[in-house]
This record gives structure tokens, sequence and C-alpha cells, in this order.
């Protein structure tokens, strides 16, 4: 019986970690959509979005969106001197505004050193 019981309960952990968001795999650009060069901030701290955390959000054209298909944590210490809650950063994306916010299929990040060399 206590085997039972200790199966269904990592069951149960399994499935709830599986069932989680997934984030983006994509490594490459879908050649077929158009690839958009966006601003990249916490929206609340850099972007003056409301909220009540720190979220990912992104600039497209002077408009700003909270981000899904990737988060704040995926692209490193968003607390640190050039992390999104202290530096808007460049970041050439993929996807698509739906309900006002921007569902990624293609997020990365423009390292600084290339903004620095354009300085």
């Amino acid at each position: 019986m206590k085997k039972a019981v200790i199966m269904f309960f990592c069951s149960v952990f399994f499935l709830t970690v599986m069932g989680q968001n997934k984030e983006i795999k994509k490594t490459k650009p879908d050649a077929g959509k158009k690839l958009l060069l966006a601003e990249a901030a916490c929206g609340e701290c850099k972007f003056g979005m409301p909220g009540k955390s720190c979220d990912l959000a992104v600039r497209i054209e002077g408009r700003s969106y909270f981000v899904d298909g990737t988060n704040i944590d995926s692209h490193g210490d968003a607390h640190a001197r050039d992390g999104f809650c202290e530096a808007i950063r460049k970041a050439e994306v993929q996807g698509e505004v739906i309900n006002n916010r921007f569902k990624a299929s293609y997020f990365k990040l423009i390292s600084d050193s290339t903004e620095k060399h354009n300085e």
C-alpha cells in the first residue's frame, strides 16, 4: 500500500512539472516570418507597464507588450547591471501580438559588445 501511495504522489509531481509553460526552443528564426528589432526590458521597471512583479516585455514601434513564450529569468539575472530591470536591451524577435501580448516564437538578445561598437 505504501508503494502505491508513493507512486501516486510521484506521478502527480511529474505530471505537474511536465505541464508547465514551454519556453522558446528555436535557435534560428523562421525564414518565412518577419524578423523584428525590439527593445526588451522589464515591463514594470523600465517601460512603466502595470503589474505586480518583474515581467519581460518588448517595445516594438513605440508600443509595449508583455511577452509569452520566454520569460525574464531565461536571459540572466534581471537585477544585474545589464539585466532587464536595470537596462533596456535590444533583441531580435519573431511572433505576433495577440490580445495585447507578444507571443514570441523566436527571441534573441543582441550582445552588448555589438551595441558598444556602434557608440
